[in-house]
């Protein structure tokens, strides 16, 4: 039988797979990675981004007056150029960092032998190995993290950075960019901070000790360590005289340089504002070489006031908050603790709180706008029936009572009525009309006497859009720029209808007038609402009076409750001591008079008797006067007022004075008088 059926042919054998043909598919596999990796890094790490500095420039924060309060990013400068700096500076760092700099193509092979050595025997590249195209990779695109991975990612960087640029521009950005210690970046700005001159005009022994710093900046600069300092400077002039750049007679006759360091960073770097601004700052700023001061909105007079009026407050351990800006949501003074030294903590932009009754705000507002009235009667007495069954403070209840004055006396039960008859999307809704963000509980009727929590902040805001009655407000640090019309048509604010807005107001009014808010009462007209959270963990006050609105917020930052601080205690006080002095004539109200009741034994009072006002002041000579009492035509006063006789009769037609004949002398006795 044949071995292969009739009609076919035997199939050649496959011949098996060589080294060759293994190498070649190997190859194109990593130059297909390659190629995926070029263009991955022309995507994530644009090579624009290694000409911006490094660290955020240094911007210093000023008051609305110029006063400074605050510096922070680091120092930096201009870049340098290269072909306009001394050999002797351009020697130094390429001696003591990377000798081989123009002849390798960003990675040398020695430097990278010694580092993979170092890892293999545990000892975590702690020797280093990147050339100076590898550390500006590093530094412009990378994490300072230390593994293998990020070294080929490194290495990778500093091949496609030799490709699209050329030596000097490498070397440029390094130095500029390059960190020197005491938060200086950049040579220029090194030389300017170390020294005090351009780094144009440094002599060797400045260069040498400047080109040390980099290795470890932070532990080698020479305003905290001179003596490290001038140790490294020692290596760097070896290796210059090593490497060809220096002889040993030159190097030998190189002093250690003097320091001139003649600008201090003595401002702050943080204050409750500054901290909350700065972000900003940096976002108005963007990536620049050029030191930068910006004018806030922060008011020193309003500032020191507040501080003022919160160090003097019986607080006892508790902290405290104080926000004031303008009706439109200008930030003009900040307390966020009772000492930045001591805790950074912002409590008035970081702290999420119980905002208690200061909530009813948003209840009543919804009710308004479910065409209630302040004149209608709501009910004021205990929820018998549900689940949740709330009291009023003291479980001091009042039956029937106006919606305003339910609002004054800071009803619970009220509140929670109007919740439940309005609908919790109505009142949530007014909350997030004035701006309040943070989240709000959905179906719970305790969310009427403010349960959820929120920042002082946003809560301070929320009563700006009533005050300008224009919402939502966001509370800003720098000056707005004004609004085109085109802006203008499309961010068109949210305000309440006139007799919305009115209402609001005089309810808000008697809440201070003739409700739990009566402590912060001042001469002018002010509005404000008292807040008190679950077993008095939280106390606040917020109102506005004038044209500014500002948020008091009491309590101890474990939660723990207040003893005996309640909204319309210390919160109040504090509002009202800060607005007395904030805003012109705005000083506390005097308190009424008491009425003296009448004695009912005293003597008889005149009711009758017309008031004739003040009389002018005038001489009047009593020993010459003579009052008489005509009964039914009043009583007559004849006396002399400046030398001129004169009668004065009071009668029910009221004050009449008439002109008296000059009497003469008495005649003798037993003589008649003339007439």
């Amino acid at each position: 039988m044949a071995p292969y059926p009739e009609g076919s042919a035997p199939l050649p054998r496959e011949k098996p797979r060589g080294k060759w043909w293994w190498f070649s598919r190997g190859l194109a596999v990593l130059l297909f990675l390659f190629i995926l990796l070029v263009a991955w890094l022309a995507i994530t790490a644009p090579l624009s981004k290694s000409l911006q500095p490094i660290a955020p420039p240094q911007i210093t924060l000023l008051t609305s007056d110029g006063q400074p309060i605050a510096r922070d990013g680091a120092v930096v400068d201009e870049p340098v150029n290269v072909a306009e700096l001394p050999d002797h500076v351009v020697d130094a760092f390429l001696a003591i960092e990377d000798r081989r700099f123009y002849s390798h193509w960003g990675v040398d092979p020695r430097s990278l032998a010694r580092a993979i050595w170092s890892n293999a025997t545990g000892d975590s590249m702690i020797q280093g190995g990147s050339t100076i195209t590898q550390q500006l990779a590093k530094l412009t695109f990378l994490t300072p993290e230390r593994s293998l991975i990020r070294k080929a990612r490194e290495m990778f960087i500093a091949f496609w950075m030799e490709a699209w640029l050329t030596k000097d521009e490498i070397l440029e950005r390094y130095l500029s960019n390059v960190y020197f210690g005491d938060n200086v970046y950049g040579l220029r700005a090194a030389s300017l901070h170390y020294y005090y001159r351009q780094p144009e005009n440094l002599k060797p022994e400045q260069a040498i000790m400047l080109a040390g710093l980099v290795q470890a900046p932070s532990r080698l600069a020479p305003t905290r360590n001179p003596d490290l300092a001038a140790k490294r400077a020692k290596l760097v002039k070896a290796a210059m005289v090593d490497a060809g750049f220096l002889t040993q007679e030159k190097a030998d006759t190189l002093p250690n340089p003097v320091l001139d360091v003649r600008i201090r960073n003595t401002l702050p770097t943080g204050t409750y504002f500054a901290d909350w601004a700065m972000p900003r700052a940096r976002a108005l700023s963007g990536m620049t070489y050029n030191k930068l001061t910006l004018t806030t909105t922060l008011d020193s007079r309003l500032q020191n006031i507040a501080s003022k009026v919160v160090s003097r407050a019986p607080l006892g351990k508790a902290q405290v908050a104080l926000v004031a800006m303008r009706p439109d949501g200008e930030v003009v003074a900040m307390i966020g603790g009772r000492n930045y030294k001591d805790s950074a903590f912002n409590r008035v932009t970081q702290a999420k709180r119980q905002p208690g009754s200061t909530f009813k705000l948003f209840v009543w507002l919804a009710a308004l706008r479910a065409d209630m009235r302040p004149d209608d009667l709501v009910d004021d007495s205990p929820i018998t029936l549900g689940s949740y069954r709330p009291k009023n403070a003291g479980e001091a209840y009042r039956g029937k009572i106006t919606l305003k004055e339910a609002f004054a006396k800071s009803s619970n039960v009220v509140a929670v009525r109007l919740f439940e008859q309005v609908g919790d999307k109505a009142v949530i809704r007014e909350a997030r009309n004035l701006g309040i963000t943070s989240k709000l509980a959905e179906g719970d009727p305790s969310l009427a006497l403010g349960t959820s929590t929120m920042t002082l902040l946003e809560l301070t805001a929320a009563y700006a859009g009533v005050a300008g009655n224009s919402w939502p407000v966001k509370p800003y640090a720098f000056k707005k720029a004004e609004q085109s019309w085109m802006e203008w048509l499309v961010d068109w604010p949210g305000r309440y209808g006139t007799n919305t807005h009115q209402r609001m107001e005089d309810m808000l009014r008697a809440a201070v007038n003739n409700g739990t808010g009566r402590a912060a009462r001042l001469s002018i007209p002010n509005y404000g609402k008292t807040g008190t959270s679950q077993n008095n963990r939280d106390a606040l006050f917020v109102g506005y009076a004038g044209d500014l609105v500002v948020g008091v917020w009491v309590g101890n930052d474990d939660n723990t409750p207040l003893k005996g601080i309640s909204g319309g205690g210390i919160p109040a006080r504090i509002w009202r001591d800060f607005m007395s002095e904030a805003v012109k004539g705005a000083g506390p109200a005097s308190k009424p008079e008491p009425v003296q009741k009448p004695d009912p034994d005293g003597p008889v009072q005149p009711l009758d008797v017309p008031d004739i006002g003040d009389l002018p002041d005038i001489p009047v000579d009593l020993g010459k006067s003579e009052i008489r009492i005509n009964g039914s035509e009043g009583v007559t006063v004849s006396t002399e007022i400046g030398g001129v006789p004169l009668d004065l009769n009071i009668n029910n037609d009221g004050l009449a004075v008439g002109s008296r004949p000059e009497q003469t002398s008495p005649p003798p006795a037993g003589q008649p008088a003339e007439r």
